[in-house]
């Protein structure tokens, strides 16, 4: 009993320690299928689709491989779809946005959880701190920001409603081969 004692006191009196900001969140292996990524980003399919087409938002987990297969979006797809539609709803060129979402792309889900964005309505800025926030309002010209953490809270408690699909490593290997009725009544009759 006295160990557990002290090696409660330890936790407490020890250094903070903080656990994983998001519990669904940075999972690589959750997979989200279409219209869970469209209704949690607040996109259409045609949007999505779009922008999965031109490379501007592709699924990292499982893209789309013909008839009937599913894209999978991970956490961090639907963020920077999230981010996007923000973007866009203020103005934001398509092309503008492109550099952006490069610059974010690279970016591990922690880096993005520290960031802010921030943009004159042209171009849009990445500032990690107040301090660099301040110094872009300096200039005098009106701005907008977009606290990606922020949005990073919405997403984590929005999307743990809606289903997931866990990827075994063995299925990411092997081509998944899914079919709707449709595409089964297909295959059947030219087979």
């Amino acid at each position: 009993m006295y160990e557990d004692n002290n090696y409660q006191e330890e936790l407490y009196t020890g250094s903070p320690v903080q656990g994983s900001l998001f519990e669904v969140g940075p999972d690589e292996e959750v997979g989200y299928r279409v219209p869970t990524a469209c209704q949690v980003a607040g996109i259409t399919y045609r949007q999505l689709d779009y922008w999965a087409r031109t490379k501007l938002v592709v699924p990292s987990i499982r893209g789309a491989r013909g008839s009937g297969s599913q894209r999978l979006y991970s956490f961090k797809d639907i963020l920077v779809l999230k981010i996007v539609k923000r973007l866009l709803d203020t103005g934001i060129s398509l092309q503008n946005i492109r550099l952006a979402v490069d610059k974010l792309r690279d970016r591990g889900t922690n880096d993005l959880a520290e960031i802010t964005l921030v943009s004159d309505g042209t171009t849009v800025y990445e500032c990690r701190s107040n301090e660099e926030v301040i110094d872009l309002l300096g200039g005098g010209q009106g701005v907008f920001g977009i606290a990606v953490p922020g949005i990073m809270k919405e997403l984590t408690g929005d999307i743990s409603a809606f289903p997931s699909e866990r990827i075994d490593e063995h299925l990411q290997a092997e081509p998944i081969n899914f079919q709707d009725e449709l595409a089964a009544r297909r295959n059947r009759r030219t087979s």
